[in-house]
């Protein structure tokens, strides 16, 4: 099984997104898949034009030359693709969403209808890789997955597959926390997430019992607000993250 995570933080290789892919991806070779994490952020990816040229001109391929020329074969040739990324304000961010935009040529321009009755684009290819959703919050709480949960189930609707599974993970800041005491817990959540890396190749699902267990809070939310915003504030008066 070939799995490739496309990461779509600004941060490129840091922030609390790749420790999650990187914990997601241990596991996933553990039980024998081939893994690659694709930093976006180190990429040259030009918006999207709008112009169609990629069905009219040069059916199935972008007009635009720049890294989307590799990064497409190798998304179509994955078996699943992990979109992984912090989300901004409430939703994907701008890089991941280009990103999506710049796939469209691997659908056909002509429209179908579907098995409950809605409209969508023909299928360019048979086979299109299986989605695992990977996103981390500084805010607590799974209500802020909510807009890229929907958002993700209807882009594999359109693209003519499905979502194998979702990993949420409010309070992400935590997860980068030095305290002795919440060290263990994090150390926890990570085994956690080696055990959804190994569950998506050996069974193409993440169970309902680990999913539970991977949006448990991972300190109480009273205490990651008191803790946070003190941080906030000591950042602010010193003026930057380094200070803290």
């Amino acid at each position: 099984m070939k799995i490739t995570v496309f990461s779509g933080s600004h941060k490129g290789g840091e922030g609390n997104t790749l420790l999650m892919v990187e914990e997601f991806l241990k596991g996933a070779e553990e039980a024998g898949a081939e893994t690659e994490n694709i930093i976006l952020a180190e990429k040259n990816i030009r918006y999207c034009k709008g112009d169609f040229d990629c069905w009219l001109k040069t059916p199935g391929k972008c007009t635009l030359h720049d890294d989307m020329d590799a990064l497409i074969p190798g998304f179509m040739a994955s078996d699943v693709v992990v979109f992984a990324f912090p989300v901004y304000f409430d939703n994907v961010p701008a890089l991941m969403k280009t990103f999506i935009d710049r796939l469209l040529p691997v659908l056909l321009p002509h429209f179908e209808e579907d098995e409950e009755g809605e409209y969508r684009h023909g299928n360019r290819f048979e086979k299109y890789p299986k989605i695992v959703v990977l996103s981390n919050s500084g805010l607590p709480g799974l209500p802020n997955f909510q807009v890229v949960a929907l958002f993700f189930r209807r882009l594999a609707r359109a693209l003519h597959t499905e979502v194998i599974g979702e990993i949420y993970r409010g309070e992400g800041e935590v997860l980068e926390v030095k305290n002795l005491l919440v060290k263990p817990l994090v150390s926890k959540y990570k085994k956690l997430l080696r055990c959804a890396g190994r569950s998506i190749v050996e069974n193409q699902e993440i169970s309902d019992e680990l999913r539970k267990k991977l949006e448990k809070s991972i300190v109480p939310d009273y205490l990651y607000i008191k803790f946070g915003n003190e941080e906030m504030v000591h950042m602010i008066e010193n003026k930057g993250p380094d200070a803290a």
